[in-house]
């Protein structure tokens, strides 16, 4: 509780209000439950705000008016930022490597080059 005095006027205590209450819980719990990432509720627009913690070339930050729609969005994020640190080079490798496999077994050979 808080109050309201004024000088010569008795202490009033007055209802402290906390506007949306729930969806500020929400947002603390997925801030809790997600390291990475600073999440935020606005009361202005009544939506969630999430902003990732990790370096990159510009900031990257999702918005939903939902929790689980947030966490979504936030998935979606890290997959796309997982999909780009792999190097190229790896990618070609992995390709070129499946390929190979994939002509060996065709030809009826094992992978140790003898008949099978």
């Amino acid at each position: 509780m808080t109050g309201r005095h004024r000088d010569g006027l008795p202490y009033a205590p007055v209802y402290r209000r906390v506007w949306d209450g729930p969806a500020r819980a929400e947002a603390e719990r997925i801030d809790l439950a997600w390291a990475e990432w600073t999440v935020l509720y606005s009361l202005g627009k009544r939506c969630f705000y999430a902003m990732a913690a990790w370096d990159g070339p510009r900031p990257v930050i999702v918005e939903d008016v939902t929790g689980e729609g947030l966490e979504e969005r936030m998935r979606e994020a890290e997959t796309i930022r997982a999909i780009r640190l792999v190097p190229p080079s790896l990618v070609r490798r992995r390709r070129l490597a499946a390929e190979v496999r994939g002509r060996v077994v065709e030809k009826g050979r094992s992978p140790g080059g003898r008949a099978a």
